[in-house]
């Protein structure tokens, strides 16, 4: 897998180019925004690991042109602490956040978490070998697309996983934590909102409503789970 890595700081860099291709990954880094976008949408990469704090431009406006043009999987470097950042990140459509200064070790288990595909579950019919359906949703597993009827949905790789997981268990609750890790590959931090706010970006991106049904009901202190409905086979 090719990673691109977009920080300023030249020497974090380096030791994450190094630490990543000891566990059998290319990588490439860049350390301006402007060239960082142009590469990122090149389609050359599999990866991207961008900070927020970069010259010229913040990776938050980079993040926000990228996700116009491509659903490249994202992590985003914070400022340890800095709730607004990770929150901001999520909503603009990163896939998880690894607060600075942090273990290499959990940066390559968050990539490895985000790239891990789910297997079928039940509660919806195969449409065909690799597709699950349920009501006006289509998942293809193979390629990793959504569609809504005849019109294909972008969602970012954590975005489809989430999708994948509430589906597969249609009409069942499904606590933050289990989803954390299944979806994330990790366990919820205190105050942690990254469950949260996929959700709210799958709910606008699906729509909050089917059939006068809400489409991802969420369960007060528990979790989520999709509504089943009457058109559900």
């Amino acid at each position: 897998m090719k990673i691109l890595v977009i920080d300023d700081d030249i020497e974090l860099c380096d030791l994450l180019r190094e630490y990543l291709e000891q566990e059998g990954f290319t990588v490439a880094a860049l350390h301006e925004a402007k060239d960082g976008l142009a590469a990122a949408l090149s389609g050359d990469h599999d990866f991207l690991i961008l900070d927020v704090m970069l010259p010229g431009c913040n990776g938050f406006d980079l993040l926000r042109q990228l996700r116009h043009f491509s659903a490249i999987p994202v992590i985003m470097l914070t400022a340890r602490g800095d709730e607004i950042d990770r929150i901001v990140g999520l909503e603009l459509g990163a896939d998880d956040y690894l607060p600075k200064p942090f273990n290499p070790r959990e940066l390559v288990a968050r990539i490895r978490a985000i790239q891990r595909r789910g297997e079928h579950g039940s509660g919806v019919r195969p449409a065909a070998p690799g597709k699950i359906v349920a009501d006006d949703i289509t998942l293809d597993l193979g390629t990793r697309t959504v569609y809504q009827k005849e019109t294909k949905v972008v969602l970012t790789a954590v975005e489809f996983s989430l999708l994948h997981a509430l589906i597969k268990r249609i009409g069942q609750v499904i606590t933050r934590e289990d989803l954390a890790q299944e979806v994330l590959g990790r366990k919820l931090e205190l105050f942690d909102r990254s469950i949260d706010v996929h959700i709210s970006s799958l709910r606008k991106k699906l729509g909050h409503q089917l059939h006068g049904v809400e489409r991802i009901k969420a369960i007060r202190g528990v979790g989520y789970l999709y509504a089943r409905t009457a058109k559900v086979s």
